[in-house]
């Protein structure tokens, strides 16, 4: 069957002429067209685009496809709008919590999403990390809350709590980018010398435990939750520190390197309170969370 999210870039791509241009007017990113795109040719079983120099055009094909899909996803928007109608949706509010990242990475095409299609409902944003945000959540001062794990026990009861995994984030050790040294250093024992800068106290619980278990306890000099000032610390050459791959795809600062550490990640997970169904704005929002939220190009 085909998908008509798949759908909806090709008619986009159709009518902007380009995959940027698609991009911009979906408020998605560019890795993310050229996915669907590559997903949508799998399930005709032929191409639907031809690269002509520096742009492209559509096939026969992809011509077809794309007039008839306009016919497509003009019905359906025509039922949705009937059973949005029915449904309430056409007000309504949905408020969420995210961790400062998410906000500046996974948050902004969702929350465009939302707000495109369904302009009735009035969505608000909250920065807040998980421990706040799941206190907000029980409190129902947010609908939906966006939080992240480090794969360690969590230090409070969630029987309450319905979470759903959305990306999984590598993690980083950084260095300043001038620190004189050859190859790759993976491994956290090659920074037991070193002074650390730490992040939230859930981050730095997790570093403590990382070291502790590569055989050493961690010096921290410096605490910020700040993960552009992290970045300008070690810069300087105050430390270094581990950070999350989302915290260096919204900001990377110049004077640092980056060196990936396998078997750490960080899991990043969308919460509501109770058993589902949640309400209806809340539906929207998580499949708008769904929907645009693809793997990052993470930093090598």
């Amino acid at each position: 069957m085909i998908d008509l999210s798949r759908l909806r870039v090709l008619v986009a791509v159709a009518r902007e002429g380009s995959v940027t241009a698609a991009a911009e007017a979906l408020h998605y990113a560019q890795p993310s067209v050229s996915h669907h795109l590559a997903k949508l040719e799998a399930e005709v079983g032929m191409p639907l685009l031809q690269r002509m120099g520096r742009g492209i055009r559509l096939t026969d094909a992809g011509r077809l496809l794309a007039e008839r899909a306009e016919s497509i996803l003009a019905q359906v928007e025509s039922v949705h709008a009937e059973l949005d109608d029915l449904a309430g949706l056409r007000a309504g509010q949905v408020r969420l919590a995210a961790f400062p990242s998410a906000l500046a990475t996974l948050v902004p095409a969702a929350a465009a999403r939302v707000t495109a299609e369904h302009p009735g409902i009035k969505l608000s944003l909250t920065e807040a990390e998980p421990a706040e945000a799941l206190s907000a959540l029980r409190n129902n001062d947010v609908d939906v809350a966006l939080i992240f794990e480090h794969g360690d026990p969590p230090s409070c009861d969630r029987r309450d709590i319905t979470m759903t995994p959305l990306l999984d984030e590598p993690l980083y050790v950084v260095t300043p980018s001038d620190r004189a040294w050859q190859g790759q250093r993976t491994e956290l024992t090659s920074y037991a010398e070193d002074r650390w800068i730490a992040g939230c106290e859930r981050c730095r619980e997790h570093l403590v435990v990382a070291c502790e278990q590569a055989g050493f306890t961690p010096t921290v000099d410096f605490e910020t939750e700040d993960y552009v000032a992290v970045q300008a610390l070690v810069a300087a050459g105050l430390g270094v520190s581990l950070l999350p791959g989302l915290t260096v795809v919204a900001n990377r600062h110049s004077g640092v390197r980056l060196d990936r550490v396998p078997g750490l990640r960080r899991q990043v997970l969308t919460a509501v309170c109770g058993k589902p169904p949640p309400s209806q704005p809340a539906q929207v929002l998580l499949d708008a969370l769904a929907a645009t939220v693809t793997e990052p190009d993470w930093p090598v």
